[in-house]
């Protein structure tokens, strides 16, 4: 069945490529880039042809470098599966996920603060009551959590989903077994009439993110370990407002100030206790396993808005004031 040609646009009679040399290449790129009218593509488009070239041009990049940037980009992409995202490792390992989570989802002081998301989540967790443990037996020590979801005032927020995933005590997320047949150290829960919740699942421990691959072998030559510290994931959900991806890092942990992807945070460290002999028999748990107390603070769609207009303004008029934002708080480019 042949396929339907698209209409390819003709040359553009006012923007034209003139007197092309390594000093006018990038308003030339600029210019040609420029051909419509969506404000924030041409922003963006703009900034990066402007960062690109002035980093080549810092850098003298010669040919051989840039050739093994782009195989080394190349090799990202083969390695990448349905289940394995070696961009997302790369992105994390620079340390630009969490900075990109920062911007877009910036939290006042009351709030939880986010993180990055990380490339083990899945979209096939199932939902859990509070009786029930993400985890299989012998995945590792029990943990109990429980806390409460509130907004910044204290109200409770009731029938939001937490999402949660973690590691096994070996150090891997379920999606790294080639015999995985269904979510495992995963699953949501949701919070009662009182915003409360209680999550049954496993002490976190320590582990290497992938190294086998591209990634793994831009560490080794940075001579940089790849592990994370003892941490569990979280998506939180609620109808009206912002959606907070966090997690929580055990503090103490060996790796607590070298986190291979930057994603530990102060305020998001965590003490645990023994579980005790009331919570214990509650829970059909032992007093021996472990507990954990947190509670998180959400804000709303129109708050989050709110700061990140205040946020991106200030940051922008540090560049340049008369850069416009639009309705998202996000910069765009002046198309008059």
């Amino acid at each position: 069945m042949a396929t339907e040609k698209r209409a390819l646009p003709e040359p553009n009679p006012n923007v034209k490529i003139l007197d092309m040399s390594d000093d006018t290449i990038t308003q030339n790129v600029i210019a040609i880039n420029s051909q419509h009218n969506d404000a924030r593509v041409r922003f963006v488009l703009e900034r990066l042809v402007h960062h690109l070239h002035d980093f080549a041009r810092e850098t003298r990049l010669t040919t051989e470098e840039w050739g093994n940037a782009i195989q080394f980009v190349t090799e990202c992409g083969k390695i990448c599966s349905d289940i394995r995202q070696e961009f997302i490792l790369l992105s994390d390992v620079f340390g630009l996920s969490v900075l990109v989570d920062g911007m877009s989802h910036p939290k006042p002081d009351s709030a939880t603060i986010g993180t990055l998301l990380g490339p083990f989540h899945t979209h096939d967790a199932v939902e859990h009551t509070s009786d029930e443990s993400l985890c299989s037996e012998g995945k590792g020590e029990p943990l109990l959590i429980q806390g409460k979801l509130t907004n910044t005032q204290g109200q409770p927020i009731a029938n939001a989903s937490i999402d949660i995933w973690e590691c096994d005590e070996n150090g891997l997320y379920d999606t790294q077994y080639a015999d995985r047949d269904g979510p495992d150290m995963r699953g949501i829960v949701r919070t009662g009439e009182d915003g409360s919740f209680t999550i049954k699942c496993t002490k976190p421990v320590a582990y290497p993110i992938p190294h086998d691959g591209p990634v793994g072998k831009l560490l080794a030559k940075l001579n940089r370990h790849p592990y994370r510290p003892a941490h569990i994931h979280f998506i939180i959900k609620a109808e009206g407002y912002d959606e907070l991806i966090t997690a929580l890092y055990h503090r103490g942990d060996k790796y607590e100030t070298s986190d291979a992807v930057f994603g530990v945070k102060s305020k998001l460290l965590f003490d645990l206790e023994p579980l005790g002999e009331e919570r214990a028999k509650k829970h059909n748990m032992k007093a021996s396993d472990w507990f954990l107390n947190w509670d998180f603070k959400i804000i709303t769609l129109g708050e989050s808005l709110a700061l990140r207009h205040n946020v991106s303004r200030k940051a922008v008029d540090l560049f340049d004031p008369k850069i416009q934002l639009n309705a998202d708080g996000l910069p765009i480019a002046d198309l008059d």
